[in-house]
């Protein structure tokens, strides 16, 4: 007897402490599983809505570069309302998740050795390879070999980048007043997911600059 669908999973680009926004996404994908891909809690309004979020979800996440911030800063943790529970949680947070035809983390992977060649600086930071202060320089996700769709954030300047079936970016610029982006996927059809957005409720945070090259600080 064969068995029924499987269950769909959300993918959610940086939350940035927008938990208005993620409820309002949940709410419209009604997911089995969800899923972050990093920068959880910092910027927005409202870290310990996210986290409370999170807990009554089950969520998994990978580690984005501003969760590793938060990790070498726990008292900014502690500012922004968060207990203590919420900094150990990022402390065991992975680089990567590996579910079923999809790889999901935070900025992205090696583009020839995919995982294998991925260390902490390039999963949470990367964007142009092989130096992102190179503007002339490709992007990862436009070298990237063969394999599982990857599915990414951290890049808000970009906006969505649908490129599969390689890369799939989420990152929309919610805290800085764009929007909410999910991948909302049935993992036996990787490919196949909708994409579903909710709009930010206003401009959290201006946009920042960063180094030449760089684009917004994701």
């Amino acid at each position: 007897m064969s068995g029924g669908p499987a269950a769909p999973l959300l993918l959610v680009g940086d939350v940035h402490g927008c938990a208005d926004e993620l409820a309002d996404l949940l709410a419209r994908a009604r997911p089995c599983q969800l899923v972050l891909v990093g920068d959880l809690y910092t910027k927005g309004p409202n870290a310990p809505g996210v986290w409370r979020i999170l807990q009554a979800e089950g969520a998994r996440a990978v580690l984005g570069n501003h969760d590793q911030w938060l990790l070498e800063h726990p008292s900014e943790a502690l500012a922004l309302g968060l207990p203590m529970a919420a900094v150990h949680a990022l402390s065991a947070l992975p680089l990567t998740l590996a579910l079923g035809g999809i790889t999901a983390v935070h900025a992205g992977l090696h583009p020839v050795e995919r995982e294998a060649g991925t260390n902490r600086r390039l999963a949470t930071t990367v964007r142009r390879w092989p130096d992102d202060r190179d503007r002339a320089a490709p992007f990862w996700w436009e070298l990237l070999s063969p394999g599982p769709l990857v599915v990414y954030g951290h890049d808000a300047a970009r906006g969505l980048q649908d490129h599969r079936p390689r890369s799939l970016g989420l990152d929309t610029g919610c805290v800085y007043g764009g929007a909410l982006t999910g991948y909302r996927v049935q993992l036996d059809d990787p490919l196949g997911g909708a994409l579903l957005s909710v709009p930010a409720a206003r401009a959290y945070r201006p946009v920042e600059r960063g180094q030449p090259g760089l684009g917004w600080r994701g």
